[in-house]
């Protein structure tokens, strides 16, 4: 129905995307079969469903608004959008929400070099429990091995935070607070780039239940991040980092009861990180 500049519009993503998330989730999920009732009607397809629900998730709509044009009920609109997230959480989570590996993190350091920051945060807590991802990096002729946030003059004076410079004095000092600011704007901006892209973030709560809240932006952040892959080669999209903490990829914590090396190794860490 719609060229592929206008699909892309409507549907956030491109017809390529669009059709490996749709084969993927019916796969995964049989609600997403088209099947024929007791007197042989055939069902709903998923195609019309996955529509239904991203159109939800595009524009922050009703579940009612698009009834004519997809042919689909208002309670099952809801009930589309509830299993799509939850499908896409299951199928693309591991991938797309994934600590980042060394092509992440060779391709962040290339891009943070380009704007003239060598690196980019990751996980705070990671970083402080020894499975944040190796960094190295030179500046000035000094090497360091941490990654850093980039923080404004609220937080205290760790060697984990790279702070603007107040008022600053001569060339050197006012470029390094402008590539600071740039570079701190970018991470400011992230939610707004997901409010953009998928309305249903940015608009009052469509749902009661916290559990669907969470899957709602949980896969738009997915979604976000597969479009993103999707086209940056194409059109040289900037990658947003986004920083995610999913508490069901972080192994269960053992209390012991006496003073053990990785206990001390954690308090060594968040000297360095305070130093």
């Amino acid at each position: 129905m719609y060229p592929p500049t206008v699909f892309r519009r409507r549907f956030r993503m491109k017809r390529s995307l669009f059709l490996r998330i749709q084969s993927k989730v019916e796969a995964h999920d049989s609600y997403f079969i088209q099947k024929r009732n007791s007197a042989n009607k055939l069902g709903l397809s998923s195609l019309q469903k996955i529509t239904a629900a991203l159109r939800m998730l595009a524009y922050g709509v009703l579940g009612d608004f698009i009834d004519e044009y997809v042919r689909i009920g208002e309670s099952t609109t809801l009930e589309s959008l509830k299993k799509f997230v939850t499908a896409v959480i299951d199928v693309f989570s591991e991938e797309y929400l994934r600590k980042p590996n060394n092509e992440d993190i060779a391709r962040l350091l290339a891009h943070g070099e380009r704007r003239g920051f060598p690196e980019r945060s990751h996980v705070f807590n990671e970083l402080a429990e020894g499975r944040a991802p190796t960094v190295h990096y030179s500046i000035n002729g000094h090497d360091y091995t941490m990654g850093y946030y980039l923080a404004d003059g609220i937080y205290p004076k760790w060697a984990i935070f790279v702070k603007i410079i107040s008022s600053p004095q001569g060339q050197k000092y006012k470029l390094f607070a402008a590539a600071q600011e740039a570079c701190r704007k970018d991470v400011e901006r992230a939610f707004g780039v997901l409010q953009a892209r998928f309305a249903i973030v940015r608009g009052p709560a469509r749902f009661f239940h916290l559990e669907t809240l969470q899957k709602i932006i949980k896969a738009c952040i997915i979604l976000h991040n597969m479009i993103v892959e999707d086209e940056r080669d194409e059109n040289e999209v900037v990658d947003s980092d986004y920083e995610q903490i999913d508490e069901v990829d972080n192994p269960p914590l053992q209390v012991l009861r006496e003073q053990s090396d990785g206990f001390m190794l954690y308090i060594e860490r968040h000297e360095r990180i305070r130093d």
